[in-house]
């Protein structure tokens, strides 16, 4: 699956596999001695896997026993800023969780990600249940484009039939509480909101609210780690 010249100079936590159709990619693969659960965790549309945020949550997981699998998609790999076709990503997303699952055998699997990563992580799981993978997790759904409210992009969640969680915050353009909440009321028992006060579409807050980022990820990792477990 990979070549030797390609593999000189990485880290050893990192990876390289094969998206059928559309080449290889990286992957990064943190596992703490005490990791009870693995969570395949795809990045948002303008920042890859190394993005600080999703490193930054990735070492506060592994404190709570979440061993993480973070990936590129194609077009971030090959330094394109223009994001996959759906296809495309979708088929990312099922080569990543089948590449996790082998890296993670054993241990039971979440995947989601960051905004557009999770939104293409669950427009997989309405195609077709991913294998081996017990729930999604939302890490600031991307409901719709700053300013132009609406639901559509939510539509297949109907589809998915593992439990969700949904990690939003008050001040995000993305999603408008009063868009999401319903959404996520309409999806039953299978789905959980969790919003986090004062956090923009990033999970940065504003210095007046007393909170500092290593607070918000203590907040999102608690969470993840609560609701997982209950899976």
């Amino acid at each position: 699956m990979t070549g030797p010249g390609r593999e000189a100079g990485r880290a050893a936590n990192e990876r390289l596999f094969e998206v059928p159709g559309a080449g290889t990619v990286s992957s990064l693969l943190v596992r703490p001695a005490s990791a009870r659960l693995g969570l395949v965790l795809a990045h948002g549309a303008g920042a890859g896997m190394r993005q600080p945020f999703l490193t930054a949550f990735s070492v506060r997981l592994a404190s709570f026993g979440v061993a993480t699998f973070r990936y590129q998609f194609p077009y971030m790999e090959a330094g394109s800023g223009r994001p996959d076709s759906p296809a495309v990503a979708t088929a990312t997303v099922r080569a990543a969780v089948a590449e996790a699952a082998r890296e993670l055998e054993g241990l039971p699997l979440v995947a989601g990600g960051k905004s557009f990563g999770g939104r293409m992580t669950s427009t997989a799981a309405a195609e077709a249940p991913l294998p081996g993978v017990r729930g999604l997790v939302f890490v600031g759904f991307p409901l719709h484009a700053p300013g132009q409210p609406g639901t559509g992009r939510a539509e297949h969640l109907a589809e998915v039939g593992v439990p969700m969680l949904f990690l939003q915050g008050t001040r995000d353009e993305f999603a408008e509480l009063p868009l999401i909440e319903p959404v996520v009321r309409s999806l039953g028992p299978r789905a959980t909101l969790h919003v986090v006060e004062g956090a923009n579409h990033s999970f940065a807050v504003l210095r007046r609210s007393g909170r500092n980022p290593a607070d918000v990820l203590d907040e999102l990792a608690q969470t993840f780690s609560d609701w997982a477990a209950a899976l």
